[in-house]
């Protein structure tokens, strides 16, 4: 390790973040407090956490607690804990750098948010942390050891493109943050820091509940009593300023909104209220309480590979794991919140959780919980369900695939597009509500956007006949469609794949149906010659029950994979063998009739295979398909617009 002081550059996005901190992108400067406390507490929980597991692990664990430190006449703040620390390779990693991805996805999308609140939300989706602090200071000094080791390391910065990083030898065990405080401004909602009672308020309101003690200097006598003359004699007494009640263990009703909302902030760094509080308590065989949340935001890393889950577990009110992934399946890594076990032992590793029957049967109470809380909204208030789906609907669709168990209930608070209503989206259950008299199945395509599905040939029929489609337009909803046969009784079936016919779900009519066999016979030698022409790109050619106004469309059979599907496995390496679709002809588009009068005067006519081409070519462009070889289809294209000039 390098003996003198390092000076380092921050990266330039980091930067330029740091700017918008400093200059009051947030009004409510005093979150600055609550993160640098809510970062102490989980040091204090990681460093109990280590101590159970590593018993040779050389640290002090007899007096864990979070301190206040202030000094009026220097203007200094200092938040201290006792807790895990960090080593020199921590604090370049996590300090020296504000994030490892999406910086500058996010200074984007706050240079083009037109107020100060939209800014606000976007620093809480980030979870700036840490750097909250320059917005009240002039100069950050952070001091840390980690425990176990003998060196400690101090980074000091004023926050306007550098820092520095220095070994020290005598650095107590855990972090500190001394904060070189602004003068004060009210104007810009930048208060007094070096006052106690604003830090007492702030405490109080913000971070009451951490299971830690927080400890300031108790309050003095007013000057020039006899006590105040003692009390400067002597150093001043510590008290605990917050109550250290866990919120999920008291009373529902001693408990208010702010005080979830604040716990809720904690947990989660998230800078914004929740969109739903659970609460849940578990009698009888074992016991265990729970307090989690629904965020109103989707956080950043929602999508990434390294993201994690939101849910604490303790094990009576001592801190035990962070991101307890057997409590909540992926498709509910969304939820905040803690659990707090009676009965489970304090060494429980993730491996041994993964198989341990009260986690099992808590993890199937918790997503029942969580699922019917949603259910809840959805039929109460569509406003908040409108802003739950569109955070958070593609993720919770990931469970029609992997939760089977819950599936019906998954498929019950789900919503979707559909051609009943531009705007509005559709539950299952609205859609069956609606259905058609005689109608027997739920419709659907999907598609990369409604502009593509509600353009496609495939929808002809449908419209035509009134018959109600939902829009599916997710990649998640190619793959789930397959996985789910039905809904209610009433089965999923893809309008662009396997024979449709509308007509059979109405009264039969003797007449259409002897029609349609004369066609067939009519078609018959058409559909054959197509068919082996076509035999490279097709498996067959066959009459259409499903078009009104377009020639022709591509369809598969009922179990083929669809193209998007296959692109999504081949995005992820999986190649898949090439799978041939279906051609559907409207034998009442003039194009199509005409073709079979002219292959039944001049079969040997090479210009008529080029017309099946051409058929085939625009049926795969209608449905957004990319063609094998642009150039000869322009080139065909080309020939048949000069012969009509």
């Amino acid at each position: 390790m390098t003996t003198g002081v390092e000076t380092f550059e921050f990266q330039v996005e980091a930067r330029q973040l740091l700017q918008l901190m400093i200059h009051s992108i947030y009004s409510n400067k005093d979150v600055f407090l609550r993160e640098l406390i809510s970062n102490a507490s989980d040091a204090l929980d990681r460093l109990r956490l280590e101590s159970l597991r590593d018993q040779n692990l050389q640290a002090d664990t007899s007096d864990l607690h979070i301190a206040i430190e202030i000094d009026k006449e220097s203007r200094t703040l200092t938040v201290r804990d006792n807790g895990i620390g960090m080593s020199h390779d921590g604090v370049v990693e996590l300090i020296g750098t504000i994030a490892n991805s999406g910086t500058a996805k996010f200074l984007k999308e706050l240079r083009e948010s037109k107020d100060a609140a939209a800014s606000a939300d976007l620093i809480g989706q980030f979870g700036v942390g840490f750097y909250a602090s320059f917005m009240v200071a002039d100069e950050v000094t952070l001091l840390t050891r980690h425990a176990g080791e003998k060196q400690g390391t101090r980074w000091v910065s004023d926050g306007q493109g550098t820092y520095t990083i220095e070994p020290v030898d005598d650095a107590p065990q855990g972090t500190s943050v001394t904060l070189k405080l602004k003068p004060e401004d009210t104007e810009d909602h930048l208060y007094d820091y070096a006052s106690p009672w604003k830090i007492r308020e702030i405490i109080k309101q913000h971070s009451d509940f951490i299971t830690w003690p927080i400890r300031m200097a108790a309050a003095q006598p007013p000057a020039g009593t006899d006590e105040s003359e003692q009390s400067e004699q002597k150093a001043p007494e510590l008290e605990t300023v917050n109550s250290m009640k866990a919120l999920w263990a008291r009373p529902k009703d001693e408990v208010t909104d702010d005080e979830y909302h604040e716990f809720y902030k904690h947990i989660s760094h998230d800078w914004n209220n929740p969109l739903e509080t659970i609460r849940m308590q578990a009698e009888g065989t074992f016991e265990y309480q729970s307090l989690l949340f629904i965020p109103a935001r989707a956080p950043q890393d929602l999508y990434m590979q390294d993201r994690k889950r939101g849910v604490q577990l303790y094990v009576k009110r001592v801190f035990i794991m962070d991101d307890c992934e057997a409590l909540m399946p992926e498709y509910l890594r969304f939820v905040k919140g803690v659990v707090d076990a009676a009965d489970l032992s304090l060494n429980v590793s993730r491996e041994t959780l993964q198989q341990d029957r009260q986690i099992q049967l808590m993890r199937r109470r918790l997503v029942k919980k969580v699922l019917s809380t949603v259910k809840d909204i959805m039929s109460s208030d569509a406003e908040r369900y409108a802003t739950f789906w569109k955070e958070f609907g593609r993720v919770l669709k990931e469970g029609l695939l992997s939760d089977l168990e819950n599936r019906e209930a998954i498929l019950e608070v789900c919503s979707f597009a559909s051609t009943q209503d531009a705007e509005q989206p559709t539950t299952l259950r609205g859609y069956t509500e609606r259905m058609k008299d005689g109608q027997e199945h739920i419709y659907y395509m999907t598609g990369e956007s409604r502009s593509i599905v509600e353009s496609s040939p495939h929808m002809e029929a449908f419209r035509e006949k009134g018959y109600e489609v939902l829009v599916l337009t997710d990649p998640i909803d190619e793959l789930w469609v397959d996985a789910v046969p039905e809904f209610d009784g009433k089965q999923l079936r893809s309008i662009a794949k396997g024979q449709v016919d509308l007509d059979s779900e109405d009264e039969k009519d003797e007449a259409a149906e002897a029609e349609r066999e004369q066609r067939q016979k009519d078609f018959a030698d058409l559909l054959s010659w197509m068919t082996t022409t076509l035999s490279e790109q097709v498996k067959e050619v066959r009459l259409s029950s499903r078009l009104t106004t377009s020639p022709a469309c591509i369809v598969g059979d009922t179990f083929d994979v669809t193209p998007a599907l296959a692109n999504i496995y081949r995005s992820m390496g999986q190649s898949l063998p090439e799978v041939k679709r279906i051609l559907e002809l409207n034998p009442s588009h003039p194009l199509v009739s005409g073709l079979r009068a002219a292959h039944a005067e001049r079969k040997d006519d090479s210009g008529l295979a080029e017309t099946a081409e051409l058929l085939h070519s625009m049926a795969l462009l209608a449905e957004g398909g990319e063609l094998s070889d642009p150039s000869r289809f322009i080139k065909l294209v080309a020939e048949r617009v000069q012969q009509t000039l």
